[in-house]
């Protein structure tokens, strides 16, 4: 069942409105997908929006649709027909049929719900994965026009690092609008993000610029632009902001900024080109989307009392009917730094720092349509937890908490935060965590799947030895997975640590 190919599947089901009752709080839409009253904003892109809320309604609803199948396959599986209708109710709810091992003997021992649960999350996790690589979902007609603005602004390289808080696992396509291949993206506790990984990736990107030319020429008069994303709750300030700081939302921008400045820091040190190195710094508030925008003065420098509130932006412009967006949003920064008696920031980063704040417009008005404002789930409601390298595919609020690592040992404060808010979610009422651990490769590397799938079972291992109260009471489930990052190519699962024949597996 775990495989690839498999002829009980069908697509997921494009969004229709259902029933409030057949859905977890966490996932209810407040509009049940109608728009609420009250004006949008002139730079709002409606279409987009649309076709953004349909995609999140269809993967959302596909794990939501679980707990509820479950508790009525629980209800009724000491009858005699149980695993026929089990398996029909399944496919009609679910999009795919359950393993024979985990419906077998019903009449006899208890479901294992544990088991049917993580496997149904590993089955809709890997059914979304397979959609998003085969039908792209979220591509953009004029993804390949990003990359060019990019270098028209200064820039070559965008690379961001946000808070590995799945509320913030959507900053990329949504709450930014940025194409998702035309950045990267690797998150960490805390936007805590790892310095010498950076400069790897700075030193790989340079090298490219002089061995190949790609993005651009090495003597192209472009930057590398490092970007950490911090964030914090308005509805609940002290509770909901971020975990890694202690919802301390001054705490949070600081340690960001000054892992910004190490990462500069490094560079300068290492290869004495510091000047090749932008920083900017964004914080989001989780409840809304709206973003505050740390824009850098015409030194670079960065103050975390000063930004540009995507909010105040969105009331200051609200009725610029027919204007240019770029010039009227570049005003109000203007503005803004000469009422605090800044200097304005580069003409480059001035530029993009209108898009993004321009492009965080139609998100503000995402949420206010779509989710009364304000969305319902504040808090923590992730699906499983990402462990790895990889998961380009998840580009939805709320869906998977990230814990991008080589080794377990490395990242263990990203996996320990993990396993805490899932221990509220899952562990706490007897369901157990799922882990989805995944390993990117490159394929025209030799060797590169086998080490990436010897990777994968090395952190399977760690996983459990770390946390081996909790594998050892059912509380902890994987699956592991290997993808081919260079042609697009779909996932592959090498294992799972569920009680499952050969068959199901693969």
């Amino acid at each position: 069942m775990f495989n690839n190919r498999t002829k009980s599947r069908r697509p997921l089901q494009r969004f229709q409105p259902v029933q409030r009752s057949l859905l977890p709080e966490r996932y209810t839409p407040t509009t049940h997908g109608g728009l609420s009253s009250g004006t949008s904003h002139p730079f709002t892109c409606h279409n987009e929006n649309a076709q953004l809320f349909g995609y999140e309604q269809q993967v959302k609803q596909a794990f939501a649709h679980i707990e509820p199948t479950l508790h009525r396959l629980s209800a009724m599986q000491h009858e005699l027909d149980f695993v026929e209708r089990a398996q029909a109710i399944a496919q009609s709810e679910l999009g795919f049929e359950l393993p024979e091992a985990l419906l077998a003997d019903s009449w006899i021992k208890a479901l294992d719900i544990g088991q049917l649960y993580a496997w149904c999350v590993f089955e809709t996790f890997r059914h979304m994965s397979d959609e998003f690589f085969t039908t792209k979902p979220l591509a953009k007609t004029d993804d390949g026009d990003f990359q060019g603005f990019l270098e028209q602004c200064g820039f070559h390289t965008l690379d961001i690092s946000p808070c590995a808080d799945g509320r913030l696992a959507h900053v990329i396509r949504y709450v930014l609008r940025l194409p998702y291949k035309g950045v990267r993206r690797k998150s960490y506790a805390g936007a805590m993000f790892d310095v010498e990984d950076s400069l790897q990736k700075w030193i790989e990107t340079e090298m490219l610029r002089h061995r190949e030319g790609r993005p651009n020429q090495a003597d192209a008069a472009t930057r590398y632009l490092k970007v950490a994303m911090y964030h914090h709750s308005s509805a609940q300030p002290n509770s909901e902001g971020c975990a890694a700081h202690g919802s301390n939302t001054q705490r949070a921008a600081m340690a960001a900024l000054e892992r910004l400045q190490d990462f500069r820091q490094s560079v300068e040190n290492s290869f004495c080109c510091g000047a090749s190195i932008d920083l900017l710094l964004i914080g989001i508030d989780t409840d809304n989307d709206v973003i505050r925008l740390h824009v850098p003065d015409a030194n670079g420098q960065i103050d975390v009392d000063y930004y540009i509130d995507a909010a105040e932006l969105y009331e200051a412009t609200s009725h610029a009917v027919g204007a240019n967006a770029e010039t009227v949003i570049s005003e109000h920064i203007g503005q803004q730094c000469a009422a605090r008696s800044l200097s304005l920031p580069s003409e480059g980063m001035l530029r993009l720092s209108a898009r993004l704040l321009y492009s965080n417009l139609s998100q503000i008005d995402y949420v206010r349509q779509y989710h009364a404002g304000c969305y319902s789930d504040i808090g923590h409601q992730e699906c499983f937890i990402g462990m790895g390298i990889g998961f380009e595919e998840v580009q939805l609020r709320n869906l998977t908490y990230f814990a991008y690592l080589q080794t377990v040992e490395e990242g263990a404060k990203d996996m320990d935060v993990g396993i805490k808010i899932f221990t509220g979610l899952n562990a706490n009422r007897g369901l157990p965590i799922p882990v989805v651990i995944r390993y990117d490769y490159h394929g025209q590397v030799p060797g590169a799947r086998a080490r990436a799938e010897a990777r994968c079972r090395q952190l399977d291992e760690a996983l459990r030895n770390r946390y081996h109260d909790y594998a050892e009471r059912g509380l902890l489930h994987t699956l592991l997975m290997v993808r081919d990052c260079g042609n697009d190519a779909s996932a592959e699962v090498v294992g799972t640590s569920l009680a499952l024949n050969r068959k199901e597996q693969h």
